[in-house]
């Protein structure tokens, strides 16, 4: 690395907080306790077929951990809590072995410590998944819009209480199932601390309105109100794109950003940024290498078809929405820095990704340097990088945040 560029105090905008077993079950009065999600140990075997993850509890198996709630039954792969882990695999896991870090807080500060990581904001990671759609899922909503609150304000105050304050950062997830509620819900976390709200990628996949419907603009208008980014994260869609039923995992991984990219052109063609100017929206895992033609594209069919031939009557070139509202998250990708100038320096930000299998802990530093010295990026660019594009998409001023 160039000697005279140096590393800052990274702020991550994207870890996950592995919820503790007794999250639910601590809390629950005498009447639903047990209703509420547990814990359910069990010998187990994972594999997959037809390009599908496939679970069988068997004696031979290996110790798993299973959330339980209701009809649904979520299984612990070692994918999820994979820090640490020299050669990850699908394979069960359990509270016993995974890193402490994981979901103990004092652990995961020292890693942070240790790490060169001075903030993160903190997104579900296991039963609730991304952006809380278990819980809107479910059939019982009173039930279910208390488990909800019971996390938000576990990853408030708990999680992101005490010696996490200012450190580890809440996004906080709201009962997509009743806009209404879901604003209540937000003020309310918003009042107690709460960065950003963890939505979805796409809320049609999820068997609620598009965004082309006007659905979700009280929401949009309270997070615009709120300073709450709308943070969304790979999966938060509950649909990973695959060619085929029988295509392996690795395909789909390797389009991990067609969500995000459909995500972005819904918000900008639906007039959602037009009418909500100081909404800030991020998406994480999304990287930013496929930015620059997707626009130019879009720019394109725009100039030549603004009449609303396509659908579309925005009144200024669509890559112009992008400079002002939206902010995309990367851990690896030379091709979006190299292309920073076409994406917008000011519009990118470096996660960690703790405690998953494409996290850098424990080298974000080397890993950052790295990138930036692979792509050439002047010491203006790194801290815009590591940690002032971070301040200015979360607005952590408000928090004391400074350069």
């Amino acid at each position: 690395m160039d000697d005279s560029l140096t590393i800052p105090k990274v702020i991550s905008v994207d870890d996950h907080a592995v919820e503790p077993p007794d999250l639910w079950t601590s809390a629950a009065p005498a009447g639903i306790k047990d209703r509420v999600p547990r814990v359910e140990r069990a010998n187990a075997r994972f594999g997959w077929s037809g390009g599908k993850h496939v679970v069988e509890r068997r004696p031979d198996g290996d110790p798993c951990d299973f959330w339980l709630y209701e009809d649904y039954e979520w299984p612990f792969s070692q994918t999820f809590a994979s820090v640490g882990v020299e050669e990850v695999d699908n394979v069960p896991t359990n509270y016993d072995i995974i890193r402490p870090g994981a979901w103990i807080q004092s652990e995961r500060l020292r890693d942070m410590d240790d790490d060169g990581v001075e903030a993160a904001l903190c997104f579900p990671n296991t039963l609730p998944r991304f952006c809380g759609q278990t819980f809107s899922e479910r059939t019982d909503k009173d039930l279910s819009f208390w488990c909800l609150q019971t996390y938000n304000d576990w990853i408030i105050d708990e999680w992101g209480g005490g010696a996490g304050r200012n450190r580890l950062l809440p996004a906080v997830i709201v009962p997509f199932w009743d806009v209404d509620l879901a604003v209540r819900e937000l003020k309310r976390c918003t009042d107690k601390g709460a960065v950003a709200l963890s939505f979805s990628e796409n809320p049609a996949n999820l068997g609620f309105p598009s965004l082309h419907t006007r659905h979700w603009d009280k929401l949009f208008a309270a997070c615009q109100e709120t300073q709450s980014t709308v943070a969304m994260h790979i999966g938060s869609g509950s649909r990973v794109y695959a060619t085929s039923d029988d295509s392996p995992f690795i395909v789909s991984s390797c389009m991990l950003f067609v969500n995000p990219m459909g995500s972005i052109l819904d918000f900008v063609f639906s007039g959602t940024l037009e009418r909500f100017p100081q909404l800030k929206l991020m998406y994480l895992e999304g990287q930013a290498g496929w930015v620059p033609y997707v626009f130019e594209r879009a720019d394109k069919l725009w100039a030549e078809r603004g009449n609303n031939a396509f659908g579309s009557d925005l009144k200024r070139k669509p890559s112009s929405y992008m400079a002002e509202s939206v902010f995309h998250c990367i851990f690896d990708d030379d091709t979006g820095l190299r292309m920073r100038d076409v994406v917008g320096m000011d519009q990118i930000c470096f996660e960690t990704d703790y405690p998953h299998p494409d996290g850098s802990f424990p080298n974000t530093r080397s890993t950052i340097e790295k990138m930036c010295t692979a792509n050439g990026l002047n010491q203006a660019e790194v801290d815009k990088l590591t940690r002032l594009n971070a301040i200015r998409a979360l607005s952590l001023e408000r928090f004391g945040f400074t350069s």
